[in-house]
């Protein structure tokens, strides 16, 4: 006796995934608005600015209190991208991370490798920051908020101010005694 003959199986056409009654609805349900409604670059906002281009006089502060968790919302990118803005129209302008802020200021972002984006915008927060301080910007960072989530503080930004948790307080009352304007920013 030979070897068995392997078995063959009969191959059977696939399921579809939707009948046809579901595809006449998909089909109409795709044709129903035209798309896209706007061809790419059309306006659907206005551009009138309503204050006028304020610049710093001499001497004028900005503090940006930032307690935002990196990429887990814009507030803390926002935030650096004001300060930023505030630097460029004459104000000295300084960044106090705190809290889980204080995240946003470490060099270590990166996969697979510290400084590579793994997804587009990664590196976002750290290159404004690095932008920021080589404007002439102040980073501060509370090293409070670096332990609550394990970091170290050689895991800093080169440039950035480790600070004293009883800082944060004081650094306020600083800038408001100098008729700083604050924006403070914070995620819950």
């Amino acid at each position: 006796m030979g070897r068995p003959r392997p078995l063959t199986r009969i191959q059977e056409p696939p399921v579809p995934l939707f009948d046809d009654e579901i595809l006449a609805k998909i089909e109409t349900s795709r044709n129903e608005i035209p798309h896209p409604s706007l061809e790419k670059g059309s306006s659907i906002y206005g551009s009138t600015k309503i204050f006028p281009d304020i610049q710093a006089e001499p001497g004028q502060s900005y503090l940006t209190l930032i307690h935002g968790i990196a990429h887990e919302s814009s507030v803390s990118f926002v935030a650096c991208l004001q300060a930023l803005r505030a630097l460029r129209k004459g104000f000295d302008s300084v960044v106090y991370f705190y809290g889980p802020g204080s995240m946003n200021a470490i060099a270590t972002r990166g996969f697979p490798t510290t400084g590579d984006s793994a997804f587009p915008g990664e590196q976002n927060i750290n290159n404004t920051l690095q932008t920021f301080m080589d404007e002439g910007g102040t980073v501060f960072v509370c090293r409070f908020g670096l332990s609550l989530h394990g970091l170290r503080e050689e895991d800093l930004m080169p440039g950035t101010i480790p600070c004293h948790p009883l800082d944060v307080q004081d650094a306020l009352i600083y800038f408001a005694n100098k008729g700083a304007i604050i924006n403070s920013t914070y995620m819950v």
